[in-house]
């Protein structure tokens, strides 16, 4: 064990001059500040030669996942079958089967009139729609992605006013399902709509949304938002029924495959190299082309 010399005492133990020993580390402290300000300018200097600020990757991934809906396959962004594990109510296994496939579309007709005009802002590049029903074909259950034409700061002023204004609970602004004919969801219309949900995302230019109901076309006269439908205690119908946790369970695995989708590119272009069907392209399309919007 070593110890540290006294303070004041050169290693001859005699008095060092504390004057000198002062002026010494003064001047050390001084080199570094000069040093770490030449570093820290350089730097700068560089971010804005290059005009990189930091968010170029953010931005990229953005504009990225705008362009999703005419590059990837239908497959992959609404998938033939969707597991949801502990979705259901008390934590119930869920399996939706997709049973139809929206052309590719405009917003036309796709939301109450008032949601039009509350999503207007951010513009409408396209609209994908799927309806999948549930293993026992008890339930029905359209979920979209809207692509919008906004940048980042429009997507998350609109998502801010829709948590400050609470716009995903009113009965006024909900979007309407994709009724294919053919199906168990031929009577699936807006009178039918019994739960819904509408994510404003602030990463892409997309809205998320899904909107559930019974598939004997049983009428709804008050539909109730998911996040309150899904609430331990409800004793409303949508609640009952589990429709709220249809809407939300998935809309929530849509949501995930397109994040996913974006994160990895390769697997997209892979997809795209060995012939999967595109959006627009797809069997289940022009099979499903007959419904109503």
């Amino acid at each position: 064990m070593s110890f540290g010399e006294p303070e004041g005492y050169d290693e001859r133990v005699r008095p060092r001059p504390l004057g000198a020993r002062i002026r010494s580390r003064t001047a050390a402290v001084a080199a570094c500040v000069v040093l770490g300000l030449g570093l820290i300018g350089g730097a700068v200097t560089g971010s804005w030669l290059t005009g990189d600020d930091g968010s170029d990757g953010g931005a990229s991934t953005f504009a990225a996942a705008g362009q999703l809906w005419h590059s990837v396959p239908v497959d992959q962004l609404f998938p033939p079958t969707v597991q949801g594990q502990g979705a259901g109510p008390g934590g119930a296994d869920r399996t939706w089967t997709r049973i139809a496939v929206a052309p590719d579309t405009g917003c036309a007709g796709a939301f109450d009139a008032l949601l039009s005009k509350v999503l207007a802002p951010v513009g409408c590049q396209r609209l994908l729609r799927a309806t999948y029903t549930d293993a026992t074909q008890s339930y029905v259950t359209t979920v979209g992605l809207l692509f919008t034409k906004a940048d980042i700061a429009a997507m998350t002023s609109l998502s801010a006013r829709f948590k400050n204004e609470k716009l995903g609970d009113r009965t006024d602004l909900l979007p309407r399902p994709y009724a294919a004919k053919g199906t168990v969801a031929a009577a699936f219309g807006d009178k039918q709509r019994a739960s819904w949900t509408v994510s404003v995302l602030t990463d892409a230019p997309v809205v998320v949304y899904a909107v559930s109901g019974w598939a004997d076309g049983r009428t709804v006269d008050a539909p109730e938002p998911a996040d309150e439908a899904v609430t331990s205690g409800s004793t409303t119908a949508p609640s009952q029924s589990g429709l709220g946790n249809e809407a939300q369970g998935l809309a929530d695995r849509v949501e995930r495959s397109l994040r996913k989708t974006v994160d990895s590119p390769s697997e997209t272009s892979a997809s795209e190299t060995s012939g999967t069907s595109k959006t627009s392209k797809t069997s289940a399309t022009s099979k499903a082309s007959g419904g109503n919007s």
